[in-house]
């Protein structure tokens, strides 16, 4: 899947081995103040999580999925969908996303509270270092929970779709022809990753509850919950802006969510590529003038670039 401005484009390959690529425009028109700083990536993060939801099922649908025996309906779900029709996926996707947000926020950010008080207490250590050391505990769970996800027979092949479209767009971005072979040569690791912004998310916590803190543990729990948002909003201001800079902060910055990747991104069959390319091309028809993407003035000096190239090897 990738996403414009205006629309999203989704590439699957069906039954028959050919890629099916469907297109869905935002039709909504959202508050201006949705866009503004901090509060863009709360809405952004909780967009990611609902969009992700619908592609998992649209996609199963378009591989042809739905026909399988084992994905027949049951009972229950057809006198659900006789209660309350059409809306029937909507009503599920936005369960699946408050179960997510709340086994999240569970794992992640309460259960450590509770084991940094526990390690603190048996070391008789102060308030800022037990935030330190929730911290870190954040951080184990979050990357003993990716490396066992990674070992998923499933996950390996989704993380190897998650390369092929890193590597897509690190060829985009070079102003090279997206064809298999370009691709292939890049590299599979992107800064503005969504990997790289849940690292960053670890990290700003930790930074973030250094300094807000009680010893209090039900009001500590409490602050936990009601800074996610906070927490969410400063780390995408972040990464967006380690998108489009390059010096050795941003390096600094993007260097654990990078590292990262190395596990949850792979390196994609070819068809796999196809695939993301297919994407990328039906996003760039929609909208071929925006920043960042394909112009006619981007277009001659990738052209130039290579012909130079091509004249020293001569």
């Amino acid at each position: 899947m990738m996403r414009g401005k205006s629309l999203y484009a989704m590439a699957v390959r069906g039954p028959e081995g050919d890629i099916k690529v469907e297109k869905t425009f935002f039709t909504k028109q959202r508050p201006a103040f949705w866009r503004w700083p901090l509060i863009r990536g709360v809405v952004a993060f909780i967009d990611s999580m609902v969009l992700g939801m619908k592609i998992i099922g649209r996609s199963a649908e378009m591989a042809g999925m739905e026909d399988m025996e084992y994905n027949q309906d049951s009972k229950f779900e057809k006198w659900l969908e006789q209660k309350v029709g059409d809306k029937l996926t909507d009503y599920v996707i936005g369960i699946s996303v408050v179960l997510s947000l709340i086994l999240s926020i569970g794992l992640f950010m309460v259960l450590p509270t509770f084991i940094g008080g526990w390690v603190n207490g048996f070391l008789g250590s102060n308030a800022h270092v037990r935030a330190v050391i929730e911290g870190f505990v954040r951080i184990g769970i979050f990357l003993v929970y990716i490396v066992l996800v990674s070992q998923m027979k499933d996950i390996k092949r989704v993380f190897m779709y998650h390369g092929a479209e890193h590597k897509t767009i690190n060829c985009f971005e070079s102003y090279e022809e997206l064809t298999v072979e370009n691709v292939r040569k890049h590299t599979r690791l992107h800064k503005r990753c969504g990997t790289s912004f849940l690292v960053l998310v670890m990290i700003v916590s930790m930074f973030v509850f250094f300094f807000v803190n009680t010893n209090v543990l039900w009001l500590r729990v409490i602050s936990r919950i009601l800074l996610v948002p906070v927490i969410a909003g400063i780390s995408y201001e972040l990464i967006k802006w380690a998108g489009s800079h390059d010096n050795i902060f941003v390096r600094i910055v993007s260097a654990p969510g990078l590292a990262l990747q190395h596990i949850t991104t792979k390196e994609p069959e070819d068809d796999m590529i196809e695939c993301a390319i297919a994407s990328l091309k039906a996003v760039l028809e929609e909208e071929p003038e925006e920043d960042g993407l394909y112009t006619a003035d981007k277009m001659t000096k990738a052209e130039e670039a290579e012909e130079t190239v091509e004249n020293e090897n001569d």
